[in-house]
Formats: structure tokens, C-alpha cells, sequence
């Protein structure tokens, strides 16, 4: 790809249409996001760490049963509803809108995912992120989160060693934000890092680009780039370093 932020003076806004690369297992279904396909001739599915954004559904009583994970970063973002979690480490954990959860699946992770019947549908982001080393210390954050405030973003997680609230293991930092219709906000970025965009709900103007709901946009700007929702919208926002070294061999996120 030869568009270096450093060489920009106006933003680069790629946008990508709703996925249509899902998999359907009745009670359980997945749209695969691949930040990478929104830039043309781009050769990689993934964005540097970034390797995919899934949008998943779970109906009530529902069991994903116990499975491992390798060499991937899983963050699982809960806007509404429940997602229950087991693992062989002994953790029952509950993530919910007040909680995030980080697996740092590193040389091995066991777990198992769940609804019941009196939990409501679920839909939610499951997030890969490749790290920056094969086999490292597996690991789980589960911590509960400031509350978000309308029209800011919220840092929810960033790179290891970071203030931020949890860590993946390479250079990725993730926001989220309810924004109000007719309102305002500039796109999170950071110095030569590009930012990938996803509209959970709603639609917004990203600059002068229209991005609507479960569409994305990658977008490479050296200044603020506005976001304008253009109904209540609810967002996700990753800043990616590009250039970070990564690993290719993540269960799922590869």
C-alpha cells in the first residue's frame, strides 16, 4: 500500500459496504469484518494488528462449547445483553454493556461461550487482534469499564504498557461512542496510525463520506477528520499502527 500517512494533506477515506462473508450456525451467526478489504488491491484481509471485527449473534440457550484459541488477542465488546464465559482456568465471567473482556490467548486458551433461556438475543463485536509474538503468556482481562458519556469516545483498551484500561499484545488502540444525531465528534487518531471505523448502529459523515449502519472505513489523515451522525448512531473506532510487526498464525484472526 502506498498511501504513508506522513505523505497526506487531506484525509484518505476508504469505505466498505456490510460484509457479506458470514457463516451461519442457527443459534450462532458471524459477519466477518476485514478492515484490510477496504483498501483496493490492498493483499492482506487484516490491517497490520488488526486482523478482523466480527459481528456476532447468540440466541437465548445457546453453547459454544469448549475450544482453543492460539496466538490471538479476542476482545469481546458487549454493547447490550449478556455473554457468558468458562474456561479451564476456573473463571465464570459475565460480560455485559458494564464489562470487557481480553483474551490473550497467547500459546493456548480453553474456553467455552453461553446464553441461557432468559437472556435476551445478543449481538455483539468479537475483535482479533494479531500479536507481536508467537506463544506468548496466555491471559484474561475481564474489567469493568467507565461509563461512556454521550458524544465522546471512550478508550477501551490499547497497546501493553499503556494508561489504557486493558492491553492487547501489539499496537491497537480501540474506542467506542454513542453519538447523537445532528452532533459532531473528530475521529480518534494518533501520529502516523491510520484508524478503522465501524458503525454498530445508526450512520454518520465521515468528512464528506457516508457510512451507514454495519458499513466501515479506514481512513489515513495527518489532521482531525469529523464525524457527523446523521441519525443516533453507536461506533467503534480502531487506531492501528501499520507498520507493527505481527504474527500470522492466530486460530481465527490469522
Amino acid at each position: 500500500m502506498n498511501d504513508s500517512p506522513s505523505a497526506q494533506t487531506q484525509p484518505r477515506i476508504h469505505t466498505a459496504p456490510r460484509t457479506d462473508i458470514s457463516q451461519n450456525q442457527g443459534q450462532f451467526r458471524i459477519h466477518f469484518n476485514f478492515p484490510g478489504h477496504a483498501v483496493p488491491d490492498h493483499s492482506d484481509h487484516g490491517y497490520g494488528p488488526l486482523a478482523t471485527v466480527v459481528e456476532s449473534f447468540m440466541d437465548p440457550e445457546t453453547l459454544i462449547r469448549m475450544h482453543q484459541h492460539r496466538n490471538e488477542e479476542i476482545i469481546s465488546w458487549v454493547p447490550d445483553g449478556v455473554m457468558r464465559h468458562d474456561d479451564r482456568q476456573g473463571n465464570e465471567l459475565v460480560t455485559d454493556a458494564e464489562h470487557l473482556m481480553v483474551m490473550n490467548a497467547g500459546s493456548g486458551f480453553w474456553h467455552a461461550e453461553e446464553t441461557l433461556a432468559d437472556d435476551p438475543p445478543l449481538r455483539m463485536l468479537q475483535i482479533f487482534v494479531r500479536p507481536h509474538s508467537l506463544d506468548l503468556e496466555p491471559t484474561i482481562q475481564h474489567e469493568l469499564i467507565s461509563d461512556s458519556v454521550a458524544n465522546e469516545w471512550r478508550q477501551l483498551f490499547g497497546p501493553d504498557g499503556t494508561d489504557a484500561p486493558l492491553y492487547v499484545r501489539n499496537d491497537v488502540d480501540f474506542y467506542d461512542c454513542r453519538l447523537d444525531a445532528g452532533t459532531t465528534t473528530t475521529l480518534p487518531s494518533r501520529s502516523g496510525w491510520d484508524t478503522y471505523l465501524y458503525v454498530f448502529e445508526g450512520a454518520v459523515n465521515v468528512d464528506e463520506e457516508s457510512v451507514g449502519y454495519t458499513e466501515s472505513a479506514l481512513v489515513t489523515s495527518d489532521s482531525d477528520v469529523p464525524i457527523t451522525a446523521t441519525e443516533d448512531s453507536m461506533l467503534v473506532a480502531f487506531v492501528i499502527n501499520p507498520t507493527a510487526p505481527i504474527t500470522r498464525q492466530g486460530t481465527i484472526g490469522r
